[in-house]
């Protein structure tokens, strides 16, 4: 997908040089051009002209103006805030008074809540490593060294630490939960290579369903892909899982967790098909299953009754013809074909892939988890690998408050600046106080589309 996009990219330049040189340059925006936002401040410059005509001198009269706008950056900017506490003596009985000092988000340190929020997301919403952060520094004029810029990143999420577990208690409370994982590159030292780390998410987002509960997510790093790690996460879980078919789920499934299986994952098996060798049935069965994906789409943001009374009379039949196909199909292909396997995928899952359609909570895939791990794909690019385990279960609990920032509409850097400047005094008994969905409103930009 990334690589996609860079040939995009490349394109589209290409095309805009070939059209800039063959195109005399105009002023004024062009027509049709989305108008520049009402909340960005504006800089206003006037350009006067002449007073006399430059024909016959004589006076000139105001008939108007035309007016254009450009969208320019002003580059980010340090500043240094200073604390000046003034002390005050008694003129009777030599009493000395001062205010307190202002706490600071970590002891003894000079950066502030802003500069540490920066580099927090840059790090991890934008993947900039802290050696990138500290070379673009210095080119402000500003010397933070990569070791000093670590020594607050490490110091930060230990303090964001109880807003973490917080969220992590709202997540275990959810009736429904949607998990993933991916891999991720861990540096191995004394080896001169990486080994494969894992990051395992779960998602509450009951928005399809029209739940007004906020949507969350929650990271969790591990060292390797062991059954017990999503068993040690879920463990005081209860409600429905969905996921794929990844065998260590298997022993969390029972009376108090209820699988619930993604069409998704089975799709995307006979859509491997049909763009590899464009196999016939293959394209039936997307086609098939693409009928269901139609009607949930029409749903979407439904009740879970009226979800409900929709897939009954409308799903039920699709699926039923379907399962009716794949057991016809699996007759007439070669056992051992990628087709059969395909197929026998599907079946041996059916009782899951058929549970969505008998409760309107229930989501037809997994999408939502998925969607959840698109930023670490896109991470795993630039930053290459963590640089150890600490790092990577450093790296979940920044994820998880990322991601639930994005699910909430909450500007990312402007909530944790909150945060950061009110967590060190704030009680710990009321951390969820300072969860994102509940600073949404106090953060909400001027700009509504801005998120």
């Amino acid at each position: 997908m990334l690589t996609l996009e860079l040939q995009l990219e490349d394109l589209e330049e290409s095309s805009s040089a070939r059209r800039a040189a063959s195109e005399p340059q105009r002023s004024g925006a062009r027509a049709g051009r989305r108008p520049l936002p009402d909340h960005l401040p504006r800089e206003e410059i006037v350009h006067e002209t002449v007073c006399t005509c430059p024909d016959c001198g004589g006076p000139m009269r105001r008939l108007g103006e035309d007016t254009s706008e450009i969208l320019e950056y002003v580059p980010a900017s340090f500043r240094v805030v200073r604390h000046v506490r003034p002390k005050l003596a008694c003129s009777r009985c030599d009493r000395i008074v001062q205010s307190e000092a202002p706490s600071r988000p970590i002891a003894r340190r000079l950066a502030g809540p802003g500069l540490l929020a920066h580099v927090l997301v840059a790090k991890y919403a934008d993947h900039l490593p802290l050696y990138r952060q500290s070379e673009i520094y210095a080119r402000e004029g500003v010397a933070l060294e990569r070791s000093t810029l670590a020594d607050w990143v490490g110091s930060t999420s230990a303090l964001l630490q109880p807003l973490v577990a917080a969220l992590a208690k709202e997540t275990l409370q959810a009736g429904k939960l949607h998990a993933d994982d991916t891999p991720v590159p861990v540096l191995a030292p004394g080896h001169g290579r990486t080994r494969n780390g894992r990051l395992w998410v779960y998602v509450r987002d009951d928005r399809a369903a029209g739940d007004s509960a906020p949507p969350l997510a929650l990271f969790h790093y591990s060292a390797e892909r062991k059954g017990e790690r999503p068993q040690d996460h879920l463990r005081v879980f209860r409600g429905f899982l969905q996921a794929d078919g990844y065998a260590g789920y298997s022993r969390l499934y029972g009376s108090e967790i209820v699988e619930v299986a993604c069409w998704a994952h089975a799709r995307r098996k006979f859509d491997d098909l049909y763009v590899e060798l464009g196999s016939e049935l293959a394209q039936e069965a997307l086609e098939r299953i693409g009928t269901s994906c139609d009607i949930e789409a029409g749903i979407r943001g439904h009740s879970p009754a009226e979800r409900q009374a929709v897939r009954q009379p409308r799903a039920s039949p699709v699926l039923k013809e379907l399962r009716q196909w794949l057991d016809m199909t699996l007759r007439r292909v070669p056992g051992r074909s990628a087709l059969a396997v395909a197929i026998r995928y599907a079946c041996s899952r059916w009782t899951q892939l058929w549970r969505y359609c008998d409760d309107g909570r229930l989501e037809i895939d997994n999408s939502v988890a998925e969607r959840a791990l698109r930023g670490i794909a896109l991470g795993r690019k630039n930053w290459l690998f963590a640089g150890s385990d600490v790092g990577g279960q450093r790296a979940a609990a920044i994820y998880s408050l990322i991601e639930s920032c994005k699910l909430n509409r909450v500007d990312l850097e402007a909530y944790l600046r909150h945060v950061l400047g009110v967590i060190a005094d704030h009680p710990i008994n009321r951390v969820a106080e300072l969860l994102p969905w509940n600073l949404r409103d106090r953060l909400a930009p001027d700009d509504p589309s801005v998120t």
